[in-house]
């Protein structure tokens, strides 16, 4: 499983405060209790003023590079904000995002492919956003074809199915789940990724619906996660999915996870 730590936020208070204020030392502890905890790239979303993020994007992915050896995941709407990180990173980064959306496409898989990124692909288009499995997939088709034309492997591919609130819309749980298979099967050879904690919005027991429904994407195909690794309930979950799955050779991580402490809490 793929973690992308999503801790590094411009839009929580001490995240943001230390942008602004460039401490580099806040941002290089979130960065490392993040690998520490398992995580593979480290997500870096400025959330600042659009007048000054792509500044400070460059700052951050160069503040999370200094702390940690792990690639960061460049989050931004801002076209500016990707190209700015991209030119501050080392080695191959992951692009956080590109849709369907035909203003944004183009633009997006051309920066992707000029810094041989990878790229979170979300199953979203200008018809807005996706309601039913068969609209994520058939957009996540359209998605691939644009990404070859760019020169961009289907491995470098991680495609967002899009996880909605279930307490706003009941039903999106199971076309999100469905989705996932479909994108397997249609896509193959891709990764498929989601921001778990999307589907608990403004629902309570929210630890336990994401440790859930992590659980059921990851047995339908989900092989990446944007998620917190500092929460070990969703970390053992992890370990735990991986054995059961048959994608821990002979045991060994979740065996280690034991000894090292990481799922007593949870056993």
């Amino acid at each position: 499983m793929i973690i992308v730590g999503e801790r590094i936020n411009g839009n929580t208070g001490r995240v943001r405060e230390a942008i602004i204020a460039r401490d580099a030392d806040v941002i290089g502890e979130e960065a490392r209790l993040q690998v520490a905890a398992g995580a593979d790239f480290v997500d870096a979303n400025a959330g600042t003023d659009p007048s000054r993020e792509a500044e400070d994007m460059a700052w951050l992915v160069a503040a999370v590079q200094a702390a940690v050896d792990k690639p960061v995941c460049i989050d931004s709407p801002s076209l500016a904000a990707l190209r700015a990180g991209l030119e501050a990173h080392r080695g191959r980064a992951l692009v956080n995002s590109v849709t369907a959306e035909e203003e944004r496409l183009g633009a997006v898989l051309e920066l992707v492919q000029e810094h041989g990124a990878q790229v979170v692909a979300l199953t979203l288009d200008d018809s807005g956003l996706p309601k039913t499995a068969e609209q994520r997939v058939a957009i996540a088709g359209r998605l691939a074809e644009a990404a070859e034309q760019h020169g961009i492997a289907r491995g470098d591919l991680f495609f967002d199915p899009l996880a909605r609130a279930v307490g706003v819309e009941n039903e999106q749980g199971a076309a999100f789940l469905e989705a996932v298979a479909g994108i397997r099967e249609a896509v193959p050879g891709a990764h498929v990724i989601c921001g778990l904690s999307n589907i608990s919005f403004q629902m309570p027991a929210r630890r336990l619906l994401n440790r859930t429904f992590l659980a059921m994407a990851m047995a339908r195909g989900m092989d990446a996660a944007i998620l917190d690794p500092l929460d070990g309930g969703l970390m053992a979950t992890v370990r735990a999915g991986e054995t059961l799955l048959g994608l821990d050779d002979m045991c060994m991580g979740f065996i280690q996870a034991h000894r090292e402490g990481q799922l007593e809490k949870w056993a």
